[in-house]
Order: C-alpha cells, then structure tokens, then sequence
C-alpha cells in the first residue's frame, strides 16, 4: 500500500516560491514520461486500476506499474501499488503496440492484468509528462511536481510516508510560514488526464 500526502499548489509562481525554499535540500531532478494503458472493453479503469508505464530522464529507465484501490481524503492518498522495471526499448514498442504488452511473460503484472481482471487485448491512452524535484527535508522525502497534461499545467507536492498525518503537518506548516497557497489534492494526476480538466 502506497500512503501519500498530497497538496495542490495554485499556479507556477507558488511553485517556484517553494523551489527556492527548497533549494539547499534538493537531491535531484526525474523528468517523466508517464503512458497509460487499458483493456479494450476498459476493464481496468471499470475496476479503478491503472496500468502505466513511466519512462525516467530520456528513456534512462522504465518501470511498469499497476495500481488498484485507489482512496484519497483530506490530501492523504492510499492506493496499492506493484512495480516492475522493464527494458526501455520494450517498453517503447508497447507505446507504438500495445498488444506487445501481453508478451512480457516475466512479469508478474501482466500476469495480473490478465487473469485477475480479464484483460485480452489493449489500447493506449496516451499520457503526460512530468518534472520532479525531489528535496530530503526533515527526516522527508518531498516530491515537487510540475505536470503538463498537454491542456494544462498543475503543481503539486506529494511526500510518501508511514506516518502521513505528521508528515502532512510539517509540510502544511512549511507552505503557511511561507505564504504559500495550497489545497488537498482531490484526484490523482490520471484522473485528470482521463477529465481533460485541470482541477479548479
């Protein structure tokens, strides 16, 4: 179980506002190419899964991810999460063919895909791309993320831990001491792609 806080900044100046604040702590900078997939007949987003692929730093690495049982209130996310990393080449052959995807017979994912939810043929949804900050603040590993959905751009910092409640205080105390703006987070970055629709 993935267990996250996340909290939506208002606009680019409140990124970048935070970016400095930030600054000393900084460790290092993902850019991310996030594709989704699903089954022809949408079987996996009927269940509420997400089968992704996420291409890191210009195709330096590729994870395979599946993800279920999403839940997420008062800007703490928990959903369950399984990861795979797969070769990048295959992997852009499963963008361009998404059939290709049933083939990768190692991974215990597609495995799932398959027999848990049915799965037989697949189409690609398209994506979106995202640059993350990556900052070690206070005992935190905080996430500063900058999406562009190709109909807009969102600004978020998420921070995954075991105690969300006290991580969530220290860094909503962070953005108050600043004068940052900030709302909880009420979807995920997929389900924004999937509304076409930045969250107001």
């Amino acid at each position: 179980m993935e267990v996250e806080v996340k909290l939506r900044l208002p606009d680019s100046n409140s990124h970048q506002k935070l970016s400095d604040i930030l600054s000393p702590f900084h460790t290092k900078t993902l850019i991310q190419d996030n594709i989704f997939f699903d089954g022809a007949n949408s079987e996996l987003i009927s269940n509420k899964a997400v089968l992704r692929l996420r291409f890191y730093n210009l195709d330096s690495l590729c994870i395979l991810s599946l993800k279920a049982k999403p839940s997420i209130q008062d800007g703490i996310s928990r959903i369950e999460e399984h990861e795979e990393p797969i070769d990048v080449a295959l992997g852009r052959s499963c963008v361009a063919e998404p059939g290709l995807l049933k083939l990768i017979d190692s991974s215990e994912i597609m495995q799932r895909v398959v027999e848990e939810y049915g799965v037989g043929g697949f189409v690609c949804l398209g994506g979106f791309k995202n640059v993350r900050s990556v900052y070690e603040w206070k005992g935190l590993k905080l996430e500063l993320d900058e999406t562009d959905y190709g109909f807009g751009t969102s600004y978020e910092i998420e921070c995954e831990s075991s105690e969300p409640a006290t991580a969530k205080r220290l860094i909503e105390e962070l953005l108050k001491s600043n004068g940052i703006s900030y709302a909880y987070s009420e979807v995920s970055k997929f389900a924004v792609f999937l509304s076409r629709k930045l969250p107001s």
